[in-house]
């Protein structure tokens, strides 16, 4: 038995002044024909992945590459096939950008992005585009009293740039509850998201942006806790857990420890390289945790990561 073609595949994401981003329609007799998506191609024999995609913005859209930077990795599998697609941000280029073999282009906003148009496999892309760089996790919080410098904490966070936050919270459930609303509603403020830790039936409840999903619930659940329209994000600490959360659809995840930490002192560290490794594995966006600072974002991002998560940037 022949096994399915494996496609070595560069992908550049080309976005304008406003935020918009290119796409193009594949041809209706190609693989996927009909779908649109990110420009680029096979990367053939002997090419080094920023020359594959050199060439294809060429000969794709009439425009000379001049700067770009890493945004995500992809392994995927189709029923006849497997793709591995590598993402850059096309930050500068030369050139107007035109339908160079006639298929129909256009910029969409990264917002209004339909991930039905699109192959399965450009999906994640569109999720790391619309996920920022950092991942921001609250630290606990005790009884009632305690809830005004805990928000105090929050409402600055935001103030500083926070887009996307997790509520890890241990409180009696009303008491959960409650805080988590008071932190929705903070949030949305500045249009940032929150996802609430493993409390599914709390995040429904208030109409929180997503869930947090720990490890020991990626061997439980059984399929998508939630529907497309929320954010679903898995903890995962090795291959078999990044799999596990790939079955359940989740959107992100977390990946850790990549250094020790004092919270978790027994847990084994996976270091930068093992964070690489994983990365490389992991079929959606991925966030370093463990020991992270801001300026570690670009090093997570160099190693096919999404960017950095940690609870040191709460307050």
């Amino acid at each position: 038995m022949t096994s399915a073609p494996h496609w070595h595949v560069a992908v550049g994401v080309l976005q304008d002044q406003t935020g918009s981003v290119l796409i193009t329609q594949r041809d209706i007799t190609r693989h996927q024909g009909g779908c649109w998506e990110f420009p680029g191609g096979k990367i053939e024999p002997g090419e080094s992945v920023l020359d594959g995609l050199f060439r294809e913005l060429d000969e794709e859209l009439g425009v000379t590459l001049t700067q770009a930077r890493p945004l995500i990795r992809i392994p995927f599998e189709y029923p006849d096939c497997r793709v591995t697609l590598a993402v850059f941000c096309v930050q500068t280029w030369q050139g107007q950008p035109y339908g160079r073999e006639n298929q129909p282009m256009r910029w969409c906003p990264v917002s209004a992005l339909d991930i039905q148009t699109f192959p399965v496999a450009n999906v994640p892309i569109i999720n790391a585009l619309k996920l920022p760089p950092a991942y921001a996790i609250t630290p606990d919080c005790g009884p009632r009293e305690q809830w005004p410098g805990w928000l105090d904490r929050l409402e600055s966070m935001l103030e500083r740039g926070a887009q996307l936050v997790q509520f890890r919270v241990s409180l009696p459930p009303g008491e959960q509850a409650e805080l988590a609303q008071l932190a929705l509603n903070y949030c949305h403020r500045t249009n940032t998201k929150l996802l609430i830790n493993r409390n599914i039936d709390l995040a429904v409840k208030i109409g929180a942006d997503g869930v947090h999903l720990s490890a020991a619930q990626l061997e439980t659940l059984s399929q998508r806790p939630l529907p497309d329209s929320a954010w679903v994000a898995a903890s995962c600490h090795c291959s078999a857990e990044l799999a596990a959360a790939a079955r359940l659809g989740a959107d992100f995840g977390v990946l850790s420890p990549v250094h020790a930490t004092s919270s978790h002192p027994d847990a084994r560290p996976i270091g930068w390289a093992g964070f690489g490794r994983l990365a490389a594995k992991a079929p959606f966006p991925l966030y370093a945790l463990g020991g992270m600072r801001t300026k570690d974002e670009a090093k997570a991002r160099q190693l096919g990561g999404q960017g950095v998560a940690g609870i040191s940037g709460f307050g």
